[in-house]
């Protein structure tokens, strides 16, 4: 950084060590095994309103100043009749470590199979179960931050978790049941305490009869009712509709190529309507267990808690210094994230949260619904690149009929426009109902990065949807 700060406007350098294990079980026996570690060096600097990148796979002196050489010549090559302005931030000091009682890569490779093996043979209890997985993962980022402003700062973050997957087939007929979540279970910056916490042997069975009951359950019929969705489904409702449309590099047309843009204008701060007053959405880097937290971000930006609607109105953005700075904001966000040493950091989102409400129950809120379909697991979805139309389908949904929740349905879907369907929010359970849910392939950038992130909610009721959408 000494060497950076005579020949750049600003520098920035993460040492980074990453440590990933990923083990699972196939129909009972194991059948992946995966560890691996990496360490390097990423380089950052800025000549003018230029940005310049490189990395190393090494952490030698000589090795980080030839990153820093190909870095400036990046910087150099690029147009810049400007000096970009960064919102200002006080240098990051300091080290933070997150909390995990047992560190997940000391516990015996052994002790681990044997969770996910007795998981396993508890999916396979009921019949008509072809297909049964399970799945345990932890990862482990050491990284060391420092910048020309005087900023050095390290963290350590650990996450762990895992969960399940069955498939039941007849004739042509196939249905899939996930536990705790689809898309890879629940992951959290957590220690092996998590794992053992999310029971996957004692909830298997049950996961077994729901996806061979899926088999001979009605489909979802077509038509407009009353939704409610609850735990990855409404995570992931708030992850492409709401957190993605207001990242603002996408905003100010920073993605387009790849990612896409957002209907959300740069200057809607306090006046765009994003839903009713039930809808609150904070980001929250400070969330315990999210894989969105962290002390600091990637450019030594303190994470910390930042509303994103309020009262069905927009309030802020996921931002960084240089794109706060563009539109008047008094500070970052605290919002950029990069995968790995090898990788810039980008806007990524943190916790994005749909704060509580005052619904009760999910219980209570399914008996005050007359009718209605309640979906929880998510089984694919589809947006445009504005973050305007969608259209998601479930694992499994459940008719409500007079405030109960009645019969299985199998494959069911909704669809709508992101502004419209936030406004027909007219209730979100209490606190007692809130919950993290963990996304771990959020894609984004050019060349493209791999984020992990998590959504709190409790679950939410929506009026007037379309459903059973082919």
């Amino acid at each position: 950084m000494d060497a950076a700060a005579r020949r750049a406007s600003y520098a920035d350098a993460r040492l980074v060590h990453t440590r990933v294990e990923r083990l699972g079980t196939r129909n009972g026996a194991a059948d992946r095994l995966d560890s691996f570690e990496s360490e390097g060096i990423g380089v950052r600097v800025r000549i003018g309103a230029a940005w310049g990148f490189a990395s190393c796979g090494a952490t030698g002196k000589a090795d980080a100043e030839a990153a820093l050489e190909r870095a400036l010549g990046v910087a150099a090559s690029q147009p810049s009749t400007a000096d970009g302005l960064l919102s200002p931030e006080p240098p990051a000091r300091g080290e933070y470590v997150s909390p995990a009682e047992r560190d997940p890569f000391a516990v015996p490779l052994e002790e681990k199979l044997a969770v996910l093996v007795a998981a396993d043979a508890g999916l396979r209890t009921a019949p008509g179960v072809v297909l049964t997985l399970a799945r345990f993962e932890a990862l482990q980022v050491d990284k060391l931050f420092a910048s020309t402003e005087g900023a050095l700062c390290r963290q350590v973050l650990t996450e762990c978790g895992g969960g399940l997957t069955a498939v039941a087939v007849d004739g042509d007929e196939s249905q899939t049941r996930s536990f705790p979540a689809s898309h890879g279970g629940h992951v959290a910056q957590a220690g092996y305490e998590h794992f053992l916490a999310l029971d996957l042997a004692g909830a298997a069975p049950r996961v077994s009869e729901e996806v061979v009951a899926l088999l001979r359950a009605p489909a979802c019929p077509p038509g407009r009712r009353t939704v409610i969705l609850a735990g990855e489904q409404l995570g992931l409702q708030v992850h492409e509709s709401i957190g993605h449309a207001v990242e603002l590099d996408r905003v100010l047309g920073r993605e387009l190529s790849y990612a896409g843009t957002s209907f959300v204008p740069a200057d809607g701060i306090g006046s765009l309507e994003l839903g009713t007053p039930s809808v609150n959405v904070t980001a929250d880097a400070g969330s315990a267990g999210g894989l969105g937290s962290f002390r600091w971000d990637d450019e030594g930006v303190e994470g910390r808690a930042v509303p994103l609607v309020r009262s069905g109105v927009l309030a802020g953005f996921l931002s960084s210094r240089e794109t706060a700075a563009e539109i008047g904001l008094e500070r970052s966000g605290g919002c950029m994230r990069a995968d790995g040493h090898t990788r810039q950091p980008i806007v990524r989102m943190t916790n994005v949260n749909l704060e509580p409400g005052e619904a009760g129950t999910l219980e209570d809120l399914i008996a005050a619904t007359d009718e209605g379909l309640l979906i929880d697991t998510n089984r694919s979805w589809s947006i445009d690149s504005r973050r305007l139309h969608f259209q998601f389908e479930g694992e499994a949904g459940w008719e409500i009929a007079g405030g109960e929740r009645g019969r299985l349905l199998r494959n069911p879907s909704y669809a709508g426009v992101t502004p419209e369907f936030w406004a027909s929010c007219d209730a979100v359970c209490s606190p007692s109902e809130w919950r993290l849910v963990s996304l771990l392939e959020c894609g984004k950038g050019e060349p493209g990065q791999i984020m992990r992130v998590s959504h709190g909610c409790a679950p939410a009721r929506f009026r007037d949807v379309e459903v059973g959408v082919a």
